[in-house]
């Protein structure tokens, strides 16, 4: 029997991840992610497919970031009928994940159309809308930790913990074969660091033959994440002596909980100001409140803290911003404070209505916690390009422009390479989710301890057995 697997996406950039394993019996797709850039561009590539979205037999979802559940809307409306299998807190989070992205999506093309009426230009059409988005929920079955499961005729997979956001999972597939083989294969992508705030470690399977890894950070090295709450303290008393204001893009799932724990804990230790922190998104306290109810699934500290409302939730200077008003409202407050906003590369939503009325603002700063793909806003502005666009109208770039990569959760070069050491005997690890200079890095560093490893094209199919 051959055993296949195409890399549809996620493959020489970190968006848009998704990877179809096929049998002479089955046909299941492994993460349905939403490419992420220019609009046009990003249409195109959402809506081209190459498989049949009806005969898929079941889709595996690691977790809940857009960049891997976010493109499963528009799968459905070009008529896939499988179920969605994940943990419940991925299916939780990817039912609010969903629902806002198609929200975003609306609202961002009716602005857009706004402007391009005025222009005469062509009108565009959202990817799929918030009342789409809500006709995944039905499609999902939770399955746990450690539980293996059959997701086809011959196609099993079991979750582990990828300690990479709430909810996350490293999946191991094991793929049926005549005369009782199997070939084993693990799914890595994305894969979290050890020690992160709120998050247990990550988990690695065993017995595998074969390992799809992301290389997101495959040439690089993260600083201890106790010097990314140092550089938060230092930008944020920078920003404040100069009465401006702190705005943080932030993925809403995972990197604002952890942005809001650290200041928490730099409140409680009184090493900053207690100026107001707005978390302007709904969805964020929405993504909180799932926090508490899969509390099971963060590490045993912050568990039992937010069990005796300790957590780094209750903070008094927390103001989570609902309505579009208040949203506004931000921009005619002068006073010093920390805004928090996704998306978290600047491609939408709420950020960029802040980055519009301040980002020409010498006293004010923004705060970069997270990664930037190639093409966004987001990595427009970690270059400091002297001017930017947004919403179609240049703005110039003078805020002060502040990284912070070692907030990172993904796992950095010797992370990746000690998971897939732990995880060896393989026959080969597959890189993918990364820029190519990444993924050439992490393919230098296994070669130098003996992994076989290969970089993917777009769309390319290999033969596992």
């Amino acid at each position: 029997m051959a055993v296949r697997i195409r890399f549809l996406g996620g493959v020489g950039t970190v968006t848009g991840s998704s990877h179809l394993i096929t049998t002479d019996k089955s046909q299941v797709l492994l993460d349905a992610g939403l490419f992420q850039g220019r609009r046009d561009e990003s249409y195109s590539i959402n809506t081209s497919f190459q498989f049949n979205p009806r005969k898929l037999d079941a889709l595996i979802l690691s977790h809940a970031h857009i960049d891997h559940c976010g493109n499963i809307p528009t799968l459905i409306k070009r008529g896939m009928r499988c179920r969605i299998y994940s943990t419940s807190a991925t299916r939780d989070l990817a039912k609010l994940m969903l629902e806002d992205s198609g929200k975003i999506q609306e609202e961002d093309t009716r602005y857009v159309n706004k402007i391009n009426r005025r222009l005469g230009l062509p009108l565009r059409e959202a990817l799929y809308t918030r009342k789409e988005a809500l006709k995944v929920g039905s499609r999902f079955r939770a399955i746990p930790y450690g539980t293996r499961f059959c997701a086809a005729k011959d196609i099993f997979f079991t979750f582990f913990d990828a300690g990479h956001i709430l909810g996350s999972s490293v999946i191991a597939v094991e793929i049926k074969e005549a005369e009782g083989k199997s070939v084993m294969l693990g799914y890595a992508v994305d894969l979290g660091r050890k020690n992160l705030p709120l998050l247990n470690d990550p988990v690695v399977p065993k017995g595998l033959d074969y390992l799809v890894l992301e290389s997101t950070y495959g040439g690089r090295l993260h600083a201890p994440i106790g010097e990314a709450k140092e550089k938060l303290k230092e930008a944020v008393n920078r920003t404040i002596a100069r009465k401006g204001k702190i705005l943080i893009p932030a993925f809403t799932l995972e990197r604002t909980q952890e942005i809001i724990f650290f200041l928490d804990e730099l409140l409680k230790e009184k090493s900053i100001a207690p100026v107001p922190i707005y978390v302007d998104s709904p969805l964020a306290l929405e993504i909180t409140d799932l926090f508490s109810h899969h509390a099971d699934y963060l590490d045993s500290e912050t568990s039992r803290n937010m069990s005796r409302k300790e957590g780094p939730f209750e903070s008094l200077s927390l103001r989570f911003i609902r309505t579009q008003e208040e949203s506004k409202g931000l921009n005619n407050d002068k006073r010093p404070m920390i805004i928090i906003a996704g998306s978290g590369m600047c491609e939408s939503g709420r950020i960029l209505h802040h980055l519009k009325n301040n980002i020409e603002e010498s006293r004010n700063s923004i705060l970069v916690v997270g990664y930037m793909a190639k093409d966004t806003l987001g990595r427009k502005i970690v270059e400091r390009s002297r001017f930017v666009r947004i919403f179609g109208v240049e703005h110039e770039l003078n805020a002060e422009v502040i990284v912070i990569n070692s907030f990172s959760g993904h796992a950095d070069k010797n992370e990746l390479c000690d998971f897939a050491l732990a995880a060896s005997p393989l026959k080969r690890v597959f890189l993918v989710h990364s820029d190519p200079e990444q993924a050439q890095a992490l393919s230098d560093a296994l070669n130098e301890k003996n992994i076989k490893n290969y970089i993917p094209s777009k769309r390319e199919e290999i033969l596992l057995s």
